[in-house]
């Protein structure tokens, strides 16, 4: 597959998520006759509805919700591409209703990340839509008065309702895996319980990165006066703070009784913060179409680097193609009085390389 074929998929991609953001979602329309096993894609295909009962149910009683649902999933599906820009994997999303394709069914770091930062978006989604007043069963956040708040400083402007946001998002999210009715010890069971504490990861980022945020009143801006209320985290806080924690994710197996338990017990036991995974991940260096492999021929890479984005690592020995283009951007900008910047327009002929 040559470069350009490639960009051209993946500015596709890009494209396709951003019109589809302003689409309207409803419970009401006629389902697509198609293979939906995840609600992943309700951030690809907004009319079509979850497939798992449970998640139905919630569908038909919270019609308000979903429209927000996809949102969330849209969030995380465009951080999980941004976090992983640089690596082999780069949380591409396939052109059919399972979103992220084949490479899901192993219980991999990645297929961790993802669950986790899926499940972050949700907690993410509603907690704000609850602030703003577009939903009919929750408002502005409850969360008590901190206890370090200084004592003259006011306790109440409306906050994001991170507590109602998670709370839905549990049973939303997770209703997809507590319906399924595995043998217990089975590597089914294994996997639904990996993808579980996942979601709760993903969730307990957003909740715990939620910090007091404040206004300041008083004459001519002395803040003599102040107004706090709980807020949300930049959702790159929560992508950069998940991907900390893929890389430090913990191998797991299923025990006798059922339960993950540690592949190796000279570690200490994942919290609830923690990512875990069951399956080593595929090298991600080729095609393969059985993993779901996209393979790396055709990405860029960066010469200079010793990392996973340098060609050595990202082109996996094969090689890379080098050639030139003419980047065009804004330079010698001055400001005139009153009151606008004239710039000239720049090219600069640029290396550029890419993994044969």
């Amino acid at each position: 597959m040559d470069n350009r074929s490639v960009q051209r998929r993946r500015t596709g991609d890009v494209r396709h998520l951003l019109l589809l953001a302003a689409a309207f979602l409803t419970c009401n329309s006629q389902l697509l006759l198609v293979d939906a096993n995840s609600w992943w894609s309700l951030g690809l295909t907004p009319i079509q509805r979850p497939e798992m009962r449970g998640q139905r149910k919630l569908c038909q009683l919270y019609q308000d919700h979903m429209t927000y649902i996809g949102d969330g999933a849209k969030t995380g599906i465009k951080e999980c591409q941004y976090q992983f820009r640089q690596r082999r994997w780069n949380c591409s999303t396939v052109d059919n209703t399972s979103v992220f394709g084949r490479v899901m069914q192993i219980g991999s770091r990645e297929t961790a990340f993802t669950y986790a930062i899926s499940a972050a978006g949700v907690v993410n989604a509603i907690s704000r839509a609850c602030r703003e007043g577009e939903l009919s069963t929750c408002g502005c956040s409850r969360t008590a008065r901190p206890r370090d708040l200084p004592r003259d400083w006011l306790w109440g402007g409306c906050g994001d309702n991170v507590y109602y946001g998670k709370r839905f998002a549990q049973e939303f999210v997770d209703a997809r895996e507590r319906e399924k009715n595995y043998p217990r010890g089975s590597r089914e069971h294994a996997r639904t319980l990996m993808n579980l504490h996942n979601n709760e990861a993903g969730r307990q980022a957003v909740y715990n990165l939620a910090d007091v945020a404040c206004k300041c009143h008083g004459v001519s801006g002395s803040c003599s006066l102040k107004t706090c209320w709980l807020q949300l985290a930049d959702f790159r806080r929560v992508g950069e703070f998940l991907k900390e924690k893929y890389d430090s994710a913990a191998a797991m197996r299923i025990g006798r009784k059922g339960k993950l338990e540690l592949l190796d017990k000279r570690f200490n036991p994942p919290t609830p913060e923690d990512l875990v995974y069951i399956d080593l991940s595929p090298d991600y260096c080729h095609r393969n179409e059985t993993t779901g492999s996209l393979g790396t021929q055709g990405r860029f890479c960066n010469k200079t680097s010793e990392g996973m984005d340098g060609c050595e690592l990202m082109c996996c020995g094969r090689g890379y193609d080098q050639f030139r283009i003419y980047k065009h951007e804004r330079c010698h900008c001055k400001f005139h009085w009153c009151c606008y910047v004239k710039c000239k327009r720049c090219s600069t002929l640029v290396d550029q390389f890419v993994c044969k």
